[in-house]
């Protein structure tokens, strides 16, 4: 059996209290394994960002418990669920949250540096982290110069320098055209084809067909779920 990386056990979330209470995430429980890729799809409104802030750390649930890599996250201090977020965890965005003022390494390398890593160490592992997206030529370009798809290219490049485990994607090619968009996914699966575990949040069937199961939120609920254990006209389509 693959090895869990992330683990949620019965996770609630509620906004307020009393009548005026919202109800993002209602008894979630998903395992998420190495080399596996969990899509999540709903409706504006069902959790979908909810759940991916609160396996990323970003977030508490109300009630449940959140366990990534064997460390349950509600029994850690700040700085050591800070220290597990730069190690173990990659984030992607659709705002991309690049830093303005560094360059693209200098945006990749700052958790690793952050994290005690030497400086020489940090550049040569963001600097194979940009080639495998193909922008080492433009390790030192600014946001500003770079283009929607590029930013989003050094943003997966950031979420998977290191050793890390889990990547959490949050609508990552809402922004992008068709093409590279279809090369955001098709890195993101590499890395997890690669060993990483990973959950997609989408709207879209095209972009979901790259993952392993999909998973339907309706009102904070799992209300579906479809396990891919072959190729099928979709998915040989989508990754072609």
């Amino acid at each position: 059996m693959s090895e869990v990386v992330l683990r949620l056990v019965g996770v609630s979330r509620q906004y307020g209290s009393g009548e005026t209470a919202v109800t993002a995430l209602s008894g979630i429980d998903l395992e998420v394994a190495r080399g596996e890729l969990v899509a999540v799809m709903g409706a504006s409104g069902s959790g979908k960002s909810t759940l991916l802030a609160i396996a990323g750390g970003l977030a508490a649930p109300t009630s449940g418990e959140v366990v990534v890599e064997g460390e349950f996250l509600s029994g850690l201090s700040s700085s050591r669920l800070a220290a597990l977020r730069r190690r173990s965890l990659g984030f992607v965005f659709q705002d991309f949250n690049l830093i303005p003022t560094l360059t693209a390494l200098e945006n990749i390398t700052l958790p690793l540096e952050l994290d005690g890593f030497g400086a020489r160490v940090a550049r040569r592992a963001g600097r194979d982290a940009l080639a495998s997206v193909g922008l080492d030529d433009r390790r030192g370009a600014y946001p500003d110069e770079l283009s929607g798809g590029q930013q989003q290219r050094v943003a997966i490049a950031r979420a998977v320098v290191g050793s890390r485990r889990l990547i959490l994607a949050d609508e990552p090619t809402g922004a992008l055209d068709t093409t590279t968009g279809d090369q955001v996914l098709r890195m993101l699966r590499s890395r997890v084809d690669a060993g990483a575990a990973a959950i997609l949040v989408t709207h879209e069937a095209r972009h979901a067909s790259w993952a392993d199961r999909i998973l339907s939120l309706r009102d904070g609920r799992i209300v579906d779920e479809t396990r891919r254990d072959g190729p099928d006209v979709l998915l040989a389509g989508a990754r072609a």
